[in-house]
């Protein structure tokens, strides 16, 4: 059975090109009404129209339906509005997007701290500012579908990225925690992690690697995590076809007693500490509480009883 999208609403950032742009156009071939987000930039190439505005016509032009927004995500104020806009025109919101997104890499020690900021801005306040407006229409209508977007930068690092690779990772916490509030009201948060060639990758490839790894080749994996069926609080890879989960795991724990509890005894246990072979995926800050405690109880236990 496919996929079916159709008559939802949907609100992509920064959609006037690359991913966004990619995105837009494979929710409204599904009969998805877009909105296309972006900050107000220069003309596109198709004439005098914004970038944002060409994709809208775009999808007009082959009898979908969309329109335009542009406002800079990290405007609180300017984002209310624009969702206010959109309630007001089309009644409601089922998915929203977090794309938009900007680079200024350099290396820590040389960083520009308000660049630094700059970049938490619009990848970490921009969603949460789009989601936080969203979310009291989701929640009343008891449906709603909050893609965030994370990179391999956030999950694993990347040199001279410490402002991208933080807010990239902090949006992996903002889904973490959303999901969880989200269960119960019927909105699902995920998070797509995109490797794709875009304006922010285009001086980082050689051309044959550019060409595998089209915008295209990811928005499969953005429609099926909006989508009613999709997973929640769940990291989706994807790029040049490929498609993978990615996730925060650790080990099992060693529980030691009160006599051994030192920075020397952990080094000397570190291979065990340290030991994947039985990770464990944790849902919550809570559980893993829990778990240690009952680890901790457990192992007290046999301890007392080798006594």
């Amino acid at each position: 059975m496919g996929i079916d999208l159709h008559g939802q609403v949907a609100i992509i950032t920064g959609a006037g090109a690359g991913l966004g742009r990619a995105h837009a156009l494979a929710l409204a071939d599904r009969g998805v009404a877009v909105v296309i987000n972006d900050v107000e930039g220069p003309p596109s190439t198709s004439g005098r129209r914004s970038a944002a505005a060409s994709v809208a016509q775009e999808i007009v032009d082959a009898g979908g339906k969309a329109m335009v927004a542009l406002c800079d995500v990290s405007d609180e104020q300017a984002v209310s509005q624009m969702v206010a806009r959109i309630i007001d025109e089309w009644g409601r919101v089922d998915i929203l997007i977090n794309n938009a997104g900007i680079l200024r890499d350099k290396s820590f020690g040389k960083s520009d701290l308000n660049a630094f900021r700059e970049v938490v801005d619009v990848h970490l306040m921009g969603s949460v500012n789009c989601s936080h407006a969203v979310w009291p229409h989701m929640v009343k209508q008891g449906y709603g579908r909050i893609l965030m977007t994370t990179s391999a930068s956030g999950i694993y690092g990347n040199f001279g990225q410490a402002n991208y690779g933080a807010a990239k990772s902090a949006v992996v916490g903002l889904m973490n925690v959303l999901a969880i509030e989200g269960e119960s009201k019927g909105i699902r948060v995920n998070s797509l992690a995109p490797t794709a060639a875009t304006q922010m990758t285009e001086d980082l490839l050689e051309p044959q690697e550019l060409a595998r790894l089209a915008p295209e080749a990811v928005s499969p994996g953005a429609v099926f995590m909006v989508s009613p069926d999709a997973p929640t609080k769940t990291i989706l890879a994807a790029g040049a076809g490929v498609f993978a989960v990615a996730r925060m795991e650790e080990s099992a724990g060693v529980y030691l007693p009160e006599s051994m509890r030192t920075a020397e005894q952990i080094a000397h246990h570190w291979s065990r500490v340290s030991d994947m072979t039985s990770s464990v995926v944790t849902h919550s800050a809570f559980e893993q509480t829990r778990r240690y405690i009952a680890v901790a109880e457990r192992d007290a236990a046999a301890a007392e009883a080798q006594l």
